[in-house]
């Protein structure tokens, strides 16, 4: 991992769902770094052919600085992040993370904030939730989950919570009408989603046809990079090849080679990691980059973009 990384020790390791673990952090020296609601960490792992990093958010109180907390839930398609997650970390192991890092901060100047949770989604809220009380935010959180997976602090937040807390089980039957939820909202209203990327876009196309601007629409997912066709990276400056498998990505395959790119949150969605490209055609899978930037064919976001052929040329 780089070398901002920090060693934390796992003090503690709770099961809060059927398929979701909370793993407790804490700092093997010195103190932990402070953090803002909505903040992620990278945790590294090591996996059997290449290390796995996965972005995880905190699901502290910003002000409780002893600790972090985060959870995971286990992936029935795991790459391995989860699975190793949930069946090799034990109580007392050590772990390196990245520093806290922020791309899903509340809009403090909003009037009213929906919070959208699907499933482990709820986690940056966890974090929200404490703040917003503490300022007097208007808000509302609207949970989605199955009992039999997820729902993570579901009680806590309905007793926390009350009138605030609205929950649907999908495994008894309770559905969310986006529709209903997103129309006739005041003015200064923000939504914010996490959770499923079907999830993200269906509030987000539910919004748009309902006149919602874009700029009152926050949204946040950790997916891994989904496979796709195997391709070589010719790298022009240093004169390295680079085979980049059909279930990594281009990031991970760089990384494996000891080709450090700086990123933050493994997504497409920072903007960290972008990378110039010279020459070959781009699979564009982010959400960073503008249509005429896509367009353009001159950059790529290596953490979850893939080559559209058989190899790229990179300008590293």
């Amino acid at each position: 991992m780089s070398i901002d990384s920090i060693p934390v020790r796992v003090a503690a390791i709770e099961a809060v769902a059927p398929m979701i673990r909370e793993f407790r952090l804490e700092a093997i020296d010195g103190s932990l770094p402070a953090f803002s609601p909505g903040s992620h960490v990278q945790v590294a792992m090591p996996g059997e052919q290449r290390e796995i990093r996965n972005a995880y958010s905190l699901c502290s109180d910003p002000r409780e600085t002893g600790s972090y907390r985060i959870a995971v839930r286990l992936q029935e398609d795991s790459r391995g992040g989860s699975a190793f997650m949930h069946s090799q970390v034990s109580v007392g192991d050590r772990l390196q993370i990245t520093p806290p890092a922020n791309f899903f901060a509340p809009a403090w100047h909003a009037r009213k904030h929906l919070l959208i949770a699907g499933g482990v989604g709820i986690t940056p809220f966890m974090s929200y939730i404490p703040e917003l009380e503490r300022q007097g935010a208007d808000f509302e959180l609207h949970y989605l989950y199955r009992s039999s997976q997820t729902g993570a602090y579901r009680d806590e937040l309905m007793h926390r919570l009350g009138q605030a807390f609205n929950g649907y089980d999908s495994d008894a039957g309770v559905r969310c009408d986006l529709s209903v939820l997103l129309s006739n909202r005041e003015p200064g209203s923000h939504v914010y989603i996490c959770g499923p990327e079907s999830l993200i876009e269906g509030v987000r196309e539910t919004a748009r046809a309902l006149g919602w601007p874009e700029s009152l629409i926050h949204y946040e997912a950790f997916a891994a990079p989904e496979p796709g066709e195997p391709f070589k990276a010719k790298l022009v400056r240093s004169g390295r090849a680079v085979e980049v498998a059909a279930d990594e990505s281009l990031l991970e395959a760089l990384e494996r080679e000891g080709i450090e790119v700086p990123n933050l949150c493994r997504g497409g969605v920072c903007g960290q990691c972008v990378t110039s490209v010279v020459e070959g055609s781009v699979e564009h899978r982010d959400d960073f980059l503008s249509a005429d930037e896509k367009a353009s064919g001159t950059c790529i976001m290596p953490c979850v973009s893939r080559a559209a052929g058989n190899h790229l040329i990179l300008d590293l």
